[in-house]
């Protein structure tokens, strides 16, 4: 008897165990808000669940027959429980009108003009007293944007060229950027021993260009969104901050296969077709005013708790005949708020594909991801290590981007 009273006793403690790991997890992992359309409960994975305080109208568990006008948008408090019985956090419910946008899948020229002058890093220059570093005794750093010399607003390196060029050795005050911050700096050009000329030990950047894939291309707000990360300098890794831009046409001419150890990427070339004036380079991709009517496949757009794990679809451009839907298998979901541009994980399973590419490679960032007819996600990153597996971003977090780019374009 005593036997089976602590086996007992050591089962419940096990069990007590269990539950307490799965409520501090939740607690860290579960979202503080979660938004459903109209006749739907939200889903959370097993084993959490949430539990409205009150009925909204409109918000039903059994998927009654939905009325002929769209509810307004309407928020609830819930309880999101672990096994339905032990509460976990609140949350906040909104029940929001689904959207719709038309898929993209095409790739895309991007160029991009900086905010300001980019510091790509600093070097040494050869005097006739041995190497100095003029940009690092100053305190410049990979990563800092000049935004003006000697109290004048520059955008252009050959601006900064000149003025250093010019300076006969003179101090010039730099106004910088860093880490959301504003400095003065003092740099102090110097003259170099092969011509004379003064120089800084500086390797700076005014524009960028490149290529990646349309996500979506959304009427409501007249935005067009792709790639669903920043445009990073090549150098420093930093977001690069934009004073504009466009977004235009491109053409595939080949592909480099990815390999495990080195990821491949497209080859494509820049046309004169316009798609977008861009507005927006940040976390979740690139954003901008479209500038033409867009053609293609009206789909709506999943909310993150309806994205599951299971097959699913990636619209890609791998050769010049255009978008193709490929066979890929979501294998992760994460809900958490610090998931960035890596909300789910995904692996390429389409024979078709990897023999064209290899799996996932650069170029395809902001390829949509369909799945149950919805809009998803887009491709963000590919696994080094694994050319087959890589990164998603929710399309509902674009689409969220995409309006608000649309709300300051209007302010």
């Amino acid at each position: 008897m005593k036997k089976a009273v602590r086996h007992a006793a050591v089962f419940l403690s096990l069990c007590c165990c269990l539950i307490f790991s799965f409520i501090v997890y939740g607690m860290s992992a579960l979202p503080e808000e979660l938004a459903v359309t109209e006749w739907q409960l939200p889903v959370l994975s097993a084993p959490y669940s949430a539990e409205a305080a009150e009925t909204i109208p409109g918000w039903s568990a059994r998927h009654a027959s939905a009325p002929s006008a769209l509810q307004p948008e309407q928020t609830q408090q819930a309880s999101l429980k672990l096994f339905r019985l032990f509460p976990v956090k609140s949350a906040k419910i909104t029940v929001t009108r689904r959207s719709y946008v038309t898929v993209g899948g095409d790739v895309f020229g991007i160029k991009l003009y900086t905010r300001g002058v980019l510091v790509a890093k600093t070097d040494l220059v050869s005097t006739e007293n041995g190497n100095e570093n003029p940009a690092q005794q100053a305190g410049l750093r990979s990563g800092d944007l000049i935004t003006k010399i000697n109290g004048a607003g520059v955008n252009r390196k050959s601006a900064i060229a000149t003025a250093i060029e010019n300076s006969g050795g003179t101090p010039l005050h730099l106004t910088v950027e860093r880490d959301g911050s504003e400095l003065d700096v003092v740099l102090t050009p110097v003259r170099g021993a092969s011509d004379g000329k003064y120089l800084a030990g500086l390797w700076i950047r005014d524009s960028s260009a490149g290529i990646g894939t349309i996500t979506f291309f959304d009427g409501e707000s007249n935005t067009m969104a792709g790639l669903g990360h920043a445009i990073c300098d090549v150098d420093s890794g930093e977001v690069i901050p934009i004073s504009g831009g466009e977004l235009v046409d491109a053409k595939i001419m080949g592909c480099y296969r990815g390999v495990d150890g080195t990821p491949g990427e497209l080859c494509g070339v820049f046309e004169s077709h316009k798609l977008a004036t861009l507005e927006r380079n940040g976390g979740t991709g690139v954003y901008g005013e479209m500038v033409v009517q867009p053609k293609g496949e009206s789909l709506p757009v999943a909310l993150k708790t309806e994205v599951k794990t299971g097959p699913a679809k990636v619209l890609v451009t791998v050769d010049g005949n255009g978008a193709n839907y490929y066979d890929v298998e979501i294998t992760r979901v994460s809900l958490s708020a610090n998931a960035n541009q890596k909300n789910m994980t995904l692996r390429v399973t389409d024979p078709r594909l990897i023999e064209a590419t290899g799996g996932i490679v650069q170029g395809m960032s902001g390829s949509p991801l369909v799945q149950d007819g919805l809009l998803v996600g887009a491709v963000t990153h590919v696994f080094v290590s694994s050319p087959l597996e890589g990164y998603g971003i929710f399309a509902q977090t674009m689409l969220e981007t995409a309006r608000q780019t649309a709300q300051e374009r209007a302010q």
